[in-house]
């Protein structure tokens, strides 16, 4: 059996090739995944801008030039040589942007978790896959399915970093400054923020998606990337989903010491070049998954679950007035959807899964 994988270009992230692999037989412990289909986001290109500082490319590891981007979604038990993970079980978690993937799997409480020998130094949260029966965030049917696909992981890092700034009453700001507003992460870091008392959600984003943005209820004023000068000189703290350097340093330099803490989340704005920050505080780098593995220790399973099943699941919801799902299936399909996807080409109303198979 031959497995269709997307492969991209670590030198080049808008260049991508399809190849076809023999299925080698399992060998003990392992599990073969189908799988079913994932999410393409720009959250996907920052994880080939970010490969090599963060680890990306070693989730899947290739040897020659191109690398495998991992995707969040959703795939099925196929074949097993594991006693404790049988055929039939579903999954949500990292995949290749691949019909299949062989893991060495161990069971674990909330499913499995991928133990191969290349996988120890990363991040639990990478490692696991959940298993459906006990996911506490699953709802069930296709529109769901997709929409957690698109949005889960997204939510959790904006939800996590409003939960770091709430630890320190967002620094005594009176306003929270958003890059590249209109990204999923942004409305679900947006929609947290405003449940804060006395905080202002200020939106910066493209001239084109500046009408978008204005429908959407978490934010209370929208500017586009040349309006930065508007913007209100008070105390205020900043999270850069964009990685624009030459925007970040334009807000840096309007606020000046008013800005109380940057902090860079993502990298939409991917092939921006970098600018240097000569006022204000040392931009911060955002790692979700340290973030994760601390709130678990600090409040336990059982709280952290709670706190985020609530507000995954409000999100999903309240997401149904603002993105369209749509699917592209086949190899080509995949491919078509990074091109779009790199080149700025799908609108932040529009979230794409795909699937490999052409028959999904």
């Amino acid at each position: 059996m031959k497995n269709s994988i997307l492969e991209v270009n670590r030198a080049d992230h808008g260049q991508t090739r399809l190849i076809d692999e023999d299925l080698a037989d399992l060998e003990s412990g392992q599990v073969r995944l189908r799988i079913d289909r994932f999410a393409l986001t720009a959250n996907n290109i920052t994880y080939a801008v970010a490969g090599d500082m963060l680890g990306y490319w070693d989730f899947f590891p290739t040897d020659d030039g191109w690398g495998r981007v991992p995707a969040m979604g959703w795939a099925d038990i196929i074949e097993s040589t594991n006693p404790d993970l049988p055929e039939g079980g579903r999954y949500y978690g990292w995949f290749p942007m691949a019909q299949y993937a062989t893991i060495t799997a161990t069971k674990v409480r909330e499913g499995l978790r991928d133990d191969g020998d290349h996988r120890v130094a990363h991040a639990a949260v990478y490692r696991s896959c959940v298993d459906v029966q006990h996911d506490p965030w699953y709802e069930a049917g296709l529109d769901a399915e997709d929409r957690h696909a698109l949005l889960r992981g997204l939510f959790l890092t904006g939800f996590l970093a409003d939960e770091f700034f709430a630890d320190d009453q967002y620094f005594g700001a009176e306003q929270v400054i958003v890059l590249s507003a209109s990204s999923k992460t942004a409305i679900g870091f947006a929609q947290r923020a405003a449940t804060r008392d006395g905080l202002s959600i200020i939106a910066v984003t493209s001239a084109g998606n500046c009408d978008f943005v204005a429908g959407l209820d978490p934010y209370g004023q929208v500017v586009s990337y040349d309006e930065i000068d508007s913007i209100a000189q008070v105390p205020s703290v900043l999270i850069d989903m964009a990685g624009n350097g030459s925007v970040r340093a334009a807000v840096h330099e309007h606020l000046q010491n008013d800005l109380r803490y940057s902090m860079t989340v993502g990298m939409s704005h991917h092939g921006s070049p970098p600018a240097e920050i000569t006022t204000g505080p040392t931009p911060q780098m955002f790692f979700a998954p340290s973030e994760v593995a601390r709130r678990g220790k600090e409040w336990g399973a059982q709280e952290y679950g709670a706190r985020t099943t609530e507000a995954l699941i409000e999100f999903v919801a309240a997401s149904r007035a603002w993105l369209t799902v749509e699917g592209r299936h086949g190899p080509e399909g995949a491919q078509q959807t990074w091109a779009a996807v790199y080149d700025g080409e799908v609108a932040p109303s529009v979230g794409r899964i795909v699937s490999l198979h052409d028959d999904a």
